[in-house]
């Protein structure tokens, strides 16, 4: 992403954060990680791009935030085995989830 971007980019990711909702122009569907598949390396999570700061450790599962994930391929190009799959059923995130997103940091640049 190109530095000025970053403020416009963090605003729109702050806005979506605070009504848990996806961006109207996204028209690809989410990404998901199945975790029977999935071998917790992260490379998802260092991979995504900050502005969407989709994904998250949640100890033994590595999670994403379908209402943050623009549905674009990064992730899924970077995935060892294969477990990130198009959600096109995805449901809301659950509260305990958002907790989570709230208290963790966007990276620094």
């Amino acid at each position: 992403m190109n530095d000025d971007n970053a403020p416009a980019a963090n605003a729109e990711r702050t806005e979506r954060i605070a009504t848990r909702s996806r961006a109207a122009n996204w028209k690809k569907p989410p990404r998901r990680i199945e975790t029977s598949e999935c071998i917790t390396c992260d490379s998802c999570l260092r991979s995504c791009p900050e502005e969407f700061g989709a994904i998250f450790d949640r100890g033994l599962d590595v999670v994403i935030v379908p209402e943050l994930c623009s549905g674009c391929p990064v992730c899924v190009l970077e995935c060892p085995v294969d477990c990130i799959y198009v959600d096109e059923d995805w449901a809301p995130t659950d509260d305990s989830m958002w907790s989570h997103v709230e208290v963790t940091p966007v990276s620094a640049p």
